[in-house]
């Protein structure tokens, strides 16, 4: 059988959005952004946190459910539970087998884990990562919402409100493009928002943190609207006290 988007992040079919979150956050903590399956693992999460897509993933899991039948009975009818409770037991260990390359990746994270016990041990705390980390994830999430959007009647202000998110190496790489989006802004009236749909935490740090955020990014023109979903990963970078994006990656997803 084909390992489901739950399997993959290893929930229950009834897992709720936070139990999602926290699974994809987990799976994906030492995972490289380039290797396949944290863009599996990203697809998993992306669909399941959807209201709409779940529904309609889950609509097309269902006939998989009860495909199998006992003497021209469903194993759902009570007239045939106990003879096909074999069945049913055997479909749910499998169900919830876990992986063969999720356990081969854990055990080369365990392994890396006891190598550097004696480096980690000489790091900040634990508490003061998570902290840092955290407040890397809120900033994060407020900064992208900001850089990605802009509006054709006060592109000024747009980047100057970009600008102050970010350290001033990235300025140099962000003013250029966004040189050339308000050159053609005004013509097509141009205007984008974006909304933050989900973020999690790529690599984690006390000054530098990588934040991996799913966006939605509405956007009208003066020829038509269209909705954007993006998967961005920020690098923040903690400068004179604040968390400001050091660095910014932004790939489209299907849509």
């Amino acid at each position: 059988m084909t390992p489901t988007w739950y399997d993959l992040l290893g929930v229950e079919r009834d897992a709720s959005a936070t139990e999602i979150r926290a699974a994809w956050k987990a799976a994906i903590a030492d995972l490289d952004p380039t290797d396949r399956r944290f863009r599996t693992l990203n697809e998993a999460a992306e669909a399941l946190l959807d209201k709409k897509k779940r529904k309609a993933y889950d609509a097309g899991l269902a006939p998989d459910e009860v495909e199998e039948t006992h003497a021209g009975r469903t194993a759902t009818d009570p007239e045939s539970r106990d003879s096909t409770k074999p069945q049913r037991d055997t479909r749910t260990t499998s169900q919830r087998t876990i992986p063969a390359w999720l356990l081969a990746a854990l055990a080369v994270v365990v392994a890396a884990a006891l190598a550097c016990a004696g480096y980690l041990y000489a790091q900040p705390s634990d508490a003061a990562i998570d902290d840092a980390t955290s407040e890397a994830q809120s900033a994060a999430e407020h900064a992208v919402t900001t850089i990605l959007a802009y509006d054709y009647r006060h592109l000024d202000a747009d980047q100057k409100a970009a600008d102050a998110l970010m350290t001033p190496a990235y300025q140099k790489k962000y003013d250029p493009l966004f040189s050339q989006i308000a050159a053609n802004a005004p013509d097509l009236k141009a205007v984008v928002t974006a909304q933050v749909v989900a973020s999690g935490i790529v690599r984690s740090g006390e000054d530098r943190v990588q934040v991996l955020v799913f966006v939605n990014r509405p956007t009208s023109r003066a020829d038509g609207s269209q909705l954007y979903r993006d998967q961005v990963v920020l690098t923040m970078d903690r400068t004179g006290g604040d968390w400001l994006v050091d660095d910014m990656d932004t790939n489209q997803l299907a849509g």
